[in-house]
């Protein structure tokens, strides 16, 4: 079984806390590949319900799985290669379902601190247990919503410095957290 990371453009909130579907920034598309091929993850789903940020998505994809891109530089290739753009969470799940033979379970993660939240090194011990996948969900934007952690199975603990400012960017976030699971001990 393996661990699974998606980026989720909704349901996510605005600076209002209003539920919104945010924009595709290929930098996040990129960087969280480049992480996720740096620490193992199986497969990156980027969740984005917006036709044609979708559409733009696929093409940027296209070029670096299967066209000139691909040659022109391999390494970008080899992290690229682990990305799906998809329309929707449900799609992500169902894909990973259907190569794992299980469901995975879903892993929020958050810049605010939750009551159930569990430790980094909490998760990485069920990871390693477990005879499951993982699908760990980032959120852009102002984060994910409230339902969508609430229907987590599991929240991880936010990635916290040393001061009371706490706003990264999701790829910054993405690279630490998966350092903090899985990167060398």
């Amino acid at each position: 079984m393996g661990v699974y990371v998606s980026l989720i453009h909704y349901p996510v909130y605005n600076r209002e806390k209003k539920v919104v579907a945010t924009s595709l920034t290929t930098l996040d598309i990129h960087d969280i590949a480049r992480s996720s091929r740096t620490y193992g993850v199986k497969g990156y789903y980027l969740v984005q319900p917006i036709e044609n940020h979708l559409w733009l998505a696929r093409k940027l994809l296209s070029f670096w799985q299967k066209g000139h891109g691909k040659e022109y530089n391999p390494k970008r290739w080899e992290a690229l290669k682990l990305v799906k753009a998809v329309p929707g969470i449900e799609d992500a799940i169902a894909d990973i379902e259907k190569l794992e033979g299980k469901k995975p379970y879903i892993v929020a993660t958050s810049a605010k601190r939750y009551d159930r939240a569990v430790s980094f090194e909490t998760l990485r011990s069920k990871i390693e247990m477990e005879n499951a996948p993982f699908l760990i969900c980032f959120g852009t934007g102002w984060g994910l919503t409230e339902e969508f952690i609430e229907s987590s199975d599991f929240v991880l603990e936010p990635v916290c410095g040393p001061t009371d400012y706490n706003h990264l960017s999701v790829r910054s976030a993405a690279s630490i957290i998966l350092d903090r699971l899985f990167g060398l001990r």
